[in-house]
Order: C-alpha cells, then sequence, then structure tokens
C-alpha cells in the first residue's frame, strides 16, 4: 500500500519554504535597516501644497447675446524659484531659458523698466505698475542702492547682487537681471506669482517638456479673448493687480495672481464676472510630478453679462466714423494745400481734427446702441502695446463718446427753446423780430451778432420775424438771446439738468458729468466774474456749457419722446455661468421729467423737422431727402477760439412722428454741425438697414431685446 505523503517531497517542500523565507528576511533587512534611511528621507520629500483654481471669467455679450468677450483656455509656464535657485548656476540656466523663448517666437515677462540694450537708459514710457514696482524694489533694496540710482548704476547693482558672471556681454547681463527683478520685485510688493511666460505656444512647451528644465512648471490658465475688434472702448481690458487693487480685492478672497478689470465693462462688472476661485490640494513627489488631487472648494465661474449695444450696429458706427473723418481731414488737407498756393491761408490756422465721436440711443429706453470714439484701439493688444498708445497722437485711448466735453452750440437751442416756452416767457406764436446784432447792452460794451449779420462778406444780413420753430430751422442767435436773457441762467439750468445736460446719466461707465454754465463755478472754468453775457451765450450753447456726446444723445432722445429722460444703462441683462438663471434683466428707468404742454413739445418738434426738410436749409434737405425716414435734427458750431476751427455738432431722431432712436455726431474742429451731419445720415440708414433684418440668433435671443 502506497503513502500518500511521501518524505522526499516533504523534504523539498521544506527547504523551498526555508529558502523563500531566507529571501524574504533578506530584502526586508535591507528595506528597513540598510536603505531604511534612504527610504525615509524620500518619503519625506512627497509634498502637498494647497493651490488656488482661477474660476473661468463670464462672458460678455451684445443684446442679441452676440459673444464680444469670452475665454480661451491657455497654459502659462511658472517658475519653481526654489528649485532654480537649487542649482548651481541659475543665471546660465535663466539665460538659456529666455533665448529658448525668444527663439520660438515667444515673450517671456521682463518688468525692468530698462532698455535692453546699450546704452542703457529708463524707459522713457514707463507704465503706472512698473514705477510702483521699480519704487518698491528701491524701498527694500534701499541700504545697498545709491540714491535715485540711473541705469547703469541699478544694473551694475544687479550684477553684482545676483552674481551674473562678467563673461556675459552686457546684453546677456540685462536679459538675466531682468528676470531676477522680477522674481524678486514679487516679494517686494507681494502681488502676483511669476510667470515666465503667459500663453506659451504648443512648440515652446513641448520643447521645455521633452529638454526637462529646471525650474519650469506647466500651468492651465484662461486668457480674454475679443469677439469682436470693434467696442474697444466700451468692453475695456484686463490685468494683473497693482498693489491698491490687491489691498481692496484681497478683502474678496482674491488669489494674488488674479486678473482683475481696469477699464470699460470688465472694470464696472468685475463683481459679476470674477466668479470665485477654487481650492486645490496637491500632492507631488520629489521630482514634482503630482500624485494626486483632492478638490477643496470647487471654482464657480463668472457671470455672465448682456450689454444694451447692438454689436452690428456698433461696427457699422465705428466705421462711418473713421472712414468720414478720415475724408473730412484729406478734403481739408487739400483746402490747405490750394490756400497756401494761393497765398490765402494762415498757417497759424488750428484746423487738423483732432478726434470725433457718434452715439445711437433708444429713444424710448435711454439704452445706448453704440458708443463710439475715433481715434481707438485694439483691445486684445492693450497691454503689449500700452505705451505705444500712449504715445500716440490725439489719445487713442481716451473714451470720447462718454469723457469728452464739449460746448453743444447751437444744438442747445431746444433746450433753450422748451425753458423758455414752459416758463412763459413765450408761446408757439409769439414772434421776435432778429436785428442782427443784440444791443441792449451795448452801453456796456456787449453786443453779441447773430450769426447771419456777417454770413455774407460786405452784406448785414437778418433773419425776418421768427416764432420758436423757425427759430429753430433757422438757428436764429438773436431770437434766442432775447428768450434767454429774459429766462436766466438758472432757470435754463434746472432745465438743462432736466435734460440730463451736466449731470450722470446713468450709465455703469466711467463718464463725464461736463457743467451747466452757472454762476456758482462760472470763475473755476473761465477765470473771470460772470456777467449778463454769459447768460446770453449759455442761451445758444456756449459759455462754459459743456457736455459729453452721450449726454447730447440722450438730451435728442429726451425731446424728441416729450421730456422722459431714461436712464442710459449699458446692462441689458446678467445669467449665470451655464445661462441657466437670470440673475438680472433691465427695465427702463426714468430719471426726470421735462414738463411742458404738448403743443410746446409740437413746436420744438417742428422746428427741427424744419432743419432738416425744409428747402431754406437747402444743404440739409439734400442729405437727408432720400433717407427712408424722415427724421429731425439740430446743427450745432462750437466756437474753440481764435485761430481754431470751430467743433462741428449734430443731434438727430427718426422717424419724426414715432422716434426710435436718436443720433449725436462731434467732430472736434469738425468747421460746422452741418459739414458733420453726414455721417449721422449714413448711421441712421444703417440703422434702418440693421433692424430690417433678423438673423437666427437674434430670433433665439429676442427675449433680451
Amino acid at each position: 500500500m502506497n503513502r500518500l505523503i511521501k518524505p522526499a517531497r516533504v523534504a523539498v517542500l521544506a527547504i523551498l519554504m526555508v529558502l523563500f523565507l531566507t529571501i524574504y528576511l533578506v530584502f526586508l533587512y535591507r528595506l528597513q535597516i540598510i536603505e531604511g534611511e534612504a527610504y525615509y528621507n524620500r518619503s519625506n520629500e512627497i509634498s502637498s501644497t494647497e493651490r488656488t483654481i482661477t474660476a473661468a471669467r463670464g462672458n460678455i455679450l451684445d443684446r442679441y447675446g452676440r459673444v464680444l468677450v469670452s475665454n480661451k483656455e491657455c497654459y502659462n509656464l511658472k517658475m519653481d524659484v526654489s528649485k532654480l535657485f537649487a542649482n548651481a548656476d541659475p543665471n546660465a540656466i535663466i539665460l538659456e531659458l529666455a533665448q529658448m523663448v525668444e527663439g520660438y517666437g515667444d515673450t517671456y515677462t521682463d518688468d525692468l523698466p530698462i532698455t535692453r540694450t546699450p546704452p542703457f537708459e529708463y524707459e522713457p514710457d514707463m507704465t503706472e505698475i512698473q514705477r510702483t514696482m521699480l519704487n518698491a524694489y528701491f524701498v527694500d533694496k534701499g541700504d545697498d542702492l545709491p540714491e535715485n540710482p540711473t541705469a547703469v548704476e541699478l544694473l551694475s547693482y544687479m550684477r553684482s547682487r545676483y552674481e551674473i558672471d562678467n563673461a556675459y556681454s552686457a546684453e546677456e547681463m540685462r536679459i538675466i537681471a531682468g528676470v531676477r527683478y522680477s522674481i524678486n520685485v514679487r516679494y517686494a510688493i507681494n502681488t502676483a506669482d511669476y510667470y515666465f511666460v503667459e500663453d506659451a505656444s504648443p512648440k515652446l512647451i513641448s520643447s521645455i517638456m521633452e529638454n526637462k528644465l529646471t525650474g519650469i512648471e506647466v500651468e492651465r490658465a484662461y486668457i480674454r479673448e475679443y469677439g469682436t475688434e470693434y467696442a474697444a472702448h466700451i468692453l475695456g481690458y484686463v490685468g494683473l493687480m497693482t498693489q491698491e487693487e490687491f489691498e481692496r480685492y484681497s478683502l474678496l478672497n482674491y488669489a494674488n495672481n488674479a486678473m482683475v478689470g481696469k477699464d470699460g465693462i470688465e472694470y464696472a462688472f468685475e463683481s459679476y464676472l470674477h466668479g470665485e476661485d477654487g481650492k486645490v490640494n496637491e500632492t507631488r513627489s520629489a521630482s514634482g510630478t503630482i500624485l494626486s488631487t483632492v478638490y477643496i472648494q470647487e471654482p464657480v465661474p463668472g457671470d455672465h453679462i448682456y450689454l444694451t449695444i447692438d454689436s452690428v450696429l456698433q461696427e457699422q458706427v465705428e466705421r462711418i466714423l473713421a472712414n468720414g473723418v478720415e475724408g473730412m481731414i484729406k478734403t481739408r488737407n487739400q483746402a490747405r494745400a490750394e490756400g497756401l498756393a494761393r497765398g490765402d491761408y494762415d498757417p497759424e490756422m488750428k484746423d487738423e481734427i483732432t478726434g470725433a465721436a457718434a452715439v445711437v440711443v433708444n429713444v424710448n429706453t435711454g439704452e445706448p446702441l453704440a458708443l463710439a470714439s475715433w481715434p481707438t484701439f485694439d483691445a486684445s493688444t492693450i497691454i503689449e502695446k500700452y505705451a505705444d498708445l500712449l504715445a500716440t497722437p490725439n489719445a487713442p485711448l481716451f473714451n470720447r463718446a462718454l469723457m469728452g466735453a464739449y460746448a453743444p452750440g447751437s444744438a442747445f437751442k431746444p433746450c433753450t427753446a422748451i425753458a423758455a416756452l414752459s416758463k412763459g416767457i413765450i408761446n408757439t406764436e409769439d414772434k421776435v423780430k432778429c436785428e442782427g446784432v443784440f444791443t441792449k447792452y451795448a452801453a456796456e460794451g456787449y453786443a453779441p451778432q447773430c450769426w447771419i449779420w456777417t454770413a455774407i462778406e460786405g452784406e448785414n444780413l437778418t433773419h425776418p420775424e421768427e416764432n420758436v420753430s423757425t427759430a429753430l430751422r433757422d438757428s436764429c442767435n438773436y431770437f434766442f438771446y432775447t428768450v434767454g436773457e429774459q429766462l436766466g441762467v438758472d432757470d435754463l439750468g434746472e432745465y438743462a439738468h432736466a435734460f440730463g445736460l451736466g449731470v450722470h446719466t446713468g450709465i455703469e461707465l466711467v463718464e463725464t458729468t461736463g457743467n451747466m454754465s452757472n454762476q456758482a463755478n462760472h470763475a473755476d472754468y473761465t477765470g473771470t466774474v460772470w456777467r449778463i453775457g454769459d447768460t446770453l451765450q449759455a442761451a445758444i450753447g456756449q459759455s462754459d456749457s459743456i457736455f459729453s456726446p452721450l449726454q447730447l444723445a440722450e438730451y435728442c432722445a429726451t425731446v424728441a419722446n416729450g421730456g422722459y429722460r431714461h436712464s442710459a444703462s449699458v446692462l441689458k441683462a446678467i445669467r449665470n455661468y451655464d445661462y441657466s438663471e437670470k440673475r438680472y434683466e433691465r427695465e427702463p428707468s426714468i430719471l426726470s421729467i421735462v414738463q411742458s404742454p404738448e403743443y410746446n413739445w409740437e413746436a420744438v418738434h417742428q422746428g427741427m423737422y424744419m432743419v432738416l426738410n425744409d428747402y431754406v436749409n437747402e444743404a440739409n434737405v439734400e442729405n437727408w431727402v432720400s433717407c427712408p425716414w424722415i427724421c429731425a435734427g439740430k446743427t450745432g458750431t462750437a466756437q474753440k477760439g481764435e485761430k481754431i476751427t470751430n467743433d462741428g455738432i449734430f443731434i438727430c431722431y427718426g422717424p419724426f412722428r414715432e422716434p426710435e432712436v436718436a443720433i449725436c455726431v462731434i467732430v472736434e474742429r469738425g468747421g460746422s454741425g452741418a459739414s458733420v451731419q453726414f455721417m449721422a445720415r449714413q448711421i441712421m440708414d444703417a440703422y434702418i438697414n440693421i433692424r430690417s433684418y433678423s438673423d437666427t440668433s437674434e430670433a433665439e435671443m429676442a427675449l433680451l431685446r
């Protein structure tokens, strides 16, 4: 009988078990005793850090849902300073990285405001942020730096402080010093982390990853992407926080490297657009490899802002304004050349067109539909080209539509007319005989003339007897001197403010309030005491009255709708990040009412109708006769001073009986309102054409209309 378990097999099994146990004990001894300390130290190199996850910024859209500004995912190259400076020669690595970046056509961050090549000097167009950084650096290194160091002295100090070898050329030393300074200064002012390259190209990232260059980490981020080349002054831009902004936004839990709105919509609605940043806990190995990611707080993207602006109309208005101004410049240059050839042109005459603006608003809601300023700029490149834009003639960064302040000239006369009618100074049938020269105060040395008095050289012309409507048609200064003197500047100012002239319009963007001429602050504007002549001049839109194009457009809308001044808020609606929830929807808001009987309004409307449709003003009629709508308007010519060409102002609305839209066009040194009205006519045509068609996107977003 065979045994089930043979002694030989048991012996072999026992030997194998002893062998495996011996091997296990040897490896265990090696791991815990011989190499235990090394593995222990390596385990300690695993680190956990809490990092802020930037929330995606909200989009900016026009009234129909067309995206004007959105986000584009990008990748930034961030320097791990501790790893960089753990190397024996960090300067060599910095130079290699900088040269690699430039080789791929990217740009690395260099905040040092010193020229890149000898002779080294401070940049002449140093930005406010650069100056703040430099001053903070001076304070931080004050004991070691000479007082008010020159650029050469500062670079000499940096060569020594950062141990930049003399073997490096001056240009190479400047590269290294720029990066070292950019890293160093952020500690001095406790601002954003240093990103070596923002929005790095894929080729650069691939090269850095392949070469495993020390001290560089790739981080995902967002940059603003513009869906339009237009509306730069409205949309604004974003940038890194200054120290002052950091002190304010840090109270709202902003990360120190947060991008914030600097101007326009981006600035005005920062609290909605920014969203809420998240937090993540990252565990990394000694080599920097992310081993695990745990979200502590999910980021919440910002809300989306819908504007009252029609982006299609905005584009057309900007094109019309630019083409119109360029055409006027060409014509004027030709006239100047011909005048010089004849010898009858005054070379001291300041007649260069320096700027222009055009505004379109909804008559019945006050909503701005287009806000154009000339010259303008490209919002997508403003950070890179900021210094150049500051140095560009005619200040393209200046938003003339909101910040420009201009004497309205005769465009103010409808306000004087309504004020005089409402106060009972005149009625709609009263007439005033134009004498050409207003002589009531001639004994005091003041006798202003009507424009027609000297319109034709060698002749002294006058208007016939005028009622308020024909006085508006003919823009008779004598008529408005007469009623303005009886009305008084205080009552005139009361009505001007009710029309929104010289007061805030209600728009959320930065604007000037301008000034309605008054006795209280007259000396501040002119340096002279108030005289009766100032009342007469204020009645025709001169003296020290200055208003913005937006104010004048809203004023025109208020005249057109019979006295209801609406807020010029540019905000149409706000929706949450996934568009599922409406956080806000605008309702028209009345800021003031100009009370006057309907027959007074009819008289003023009739006068503005005749400005464009009565053949007494043949040139105006020729400009407007083919317009699809019957429109009403008023020209304005604002005197600038001796040997300075007048500003041209024009306001209009249409259609005449059921007004929808009001327009204001202003050209600095444009000559006259009649000279610039052709642009208003083109804008009116553009509005009518755009209004007449609709596309799918507009139908889908009709609820935002």
